[in-house]
């Protein structure tokens, strides 16, 4: 009786009512040309989708706990992402032929220094000192650093190719080596050293069990997850329908092509911040960190591989390689995150050094 209650309870939230309103709205718009009133109606029921997502990916992970909790909401907001740049390449010709970087490139920054600095500056205003695993975070680091490296900046400097791009034997390899380091990150972290990436207490201590909530049911799980694949369609379609608005907005605006990747990266990652700080405020800085790094290394572990198998139907090039001041920004990036990661404790201060290379980021983003 009480399971049905629940269940009765969870399909009256709006976490299910708008997946599928935005489902609808997918139906109604797909393959239409849509006026400014619908557009707006569509990039609301995106918004919900997107938040609604990342609510059941939420209700999921606390039923299997951490850190598997954090890789099911790293993948879902992934697979979100993935689903955007491939629609968006599809349509989009020789002007999307740098949106895979520019959206991977940006889901970093937004992660290893907009989540993470803001994480850090959470933790540390509710305990003066935020507290994480410096081994397994720095697991993590090391992994982005790699991953951002062999997929983002090698491409500027090989010759087997004019431009900043891949040959398709070198994009093969990229993709696989992507593959079987995001494969090797997962095992470690759910795995062969699980109790590196658990949260720990002031004292360095590990917090086995998040008593936040109780655990959801299996049926309210099992709802979630399907309501969690209704919704990452319904967020891929109405991206699908609003990607034109986008567009042309940031053309209109006079802002460089690179700013799409960004407001996409932006979009898709809103939810995953939210779900970080949440985290944070409650001390469980690791988890926050889990979400964001790991966010970054199934950003590149799984969009590269995603894109180099679609762009055999892409017509397009594929540019892949950064520019001499996005590397300067990822090198800085990568040095200061390993100086942040080290102790296993920071203070507002690094919190406020990442989240300023996140503002050079973005402001470097809108006037290169």
């Amino acid at each position: 009786m009480r399971t049905s209650i629940g269940i009765r309870s969870l399909v009256s939230q709006w976490t299910v009512v708008v997946p599928l309103l935005a489902v609808v709205a997918l139906v109604l718009s797909w393959g239409r040309s849509l006026p400014g009133f619908a557009v707006a109606l569509v990039a609301l029921c995106l918004a919900g989708a997107v938040l609604a997502a990342v609510h059941h990916a939420e209700v999921v992970a606390h039923r299997v706990g951490e850190p598997f909790g954090s890789l099911v909401l790293a993948v879902a907001v992934t697979v979100i992402e993935v689903a955007l740049i491939v629609t968006l390449m599809i349509d989009g010709g020789d002007k999307t032929a740098s949106l895979a970087r520019d959206t991977v490139f940006a889901a970093v920054m937004i992660t290893c220094n907009g989540i993470l600095g803001l994480c850090l500056l959470v933790g540390a205003v509710r305990s003066r000192v935020a507290v994480f695993n410096a081994e397994g975070t720095g697991t993590e680091l090391a992994t982005v650093a790699t991953l951002a490296t062999l997929t983002l900046v090698i491409p500027t400097f090989t010759t087997s190719k004019p431009g900043p791009e891949f040959s398709p034997a070198q994009l093969g390899f990229a993709a696989v080596a992507s593959l079987v380091l995001y494969g090797l990150f997962v095992a470690v972290q759910t795995v062969r050293h699980r109790d590196y990436f658990l949260p720990v207490t002031p004292e360095g201590g590990v917090q086995e069990v998040d008593s936040h909530a109780p655990l959801p049911t299996r049926r309210a799980t099992v709802l979630s997850l399907v309501m969690l694949i209704v919704a990452l369609i319904a967020v891929v379609g109405d991206a699908k329908g609003v990607s034109p608005t986008i567009e042309s907005g940031v053309a209109s605006a006079g802002l460089p092509q690179s700013v799409v990747g960004v407001v996409i990266a932006l979009l898709v990652l809103l939810p995953e911040t939210l779900a970080a700080v949440r985290a944070a405020r409650r001390e469980r800085v690791q988890t926050s960190l889990n979400l964001a790094l790991g966010s970054a290394i199934a950003s590149i572990g799984l969009t590269i591989p995603a894109i180099a198998l679609a762009s055999i139907w892409l017509s397009g090039p594929l540019v892949l390689g950064l520019g001499a001041v996005h590397m300067v920004l990822l090198a800085l990036t990568v040095v200061v995150g390993a100086l942040t990661v080290a102790p296993g404790r920071a203070t507002l201060l690094q919190g406020g050094v990442h989240l300023g290379i996140f503002a050079a980021f973005v402001f470097l983003a809108i006037s290169p």
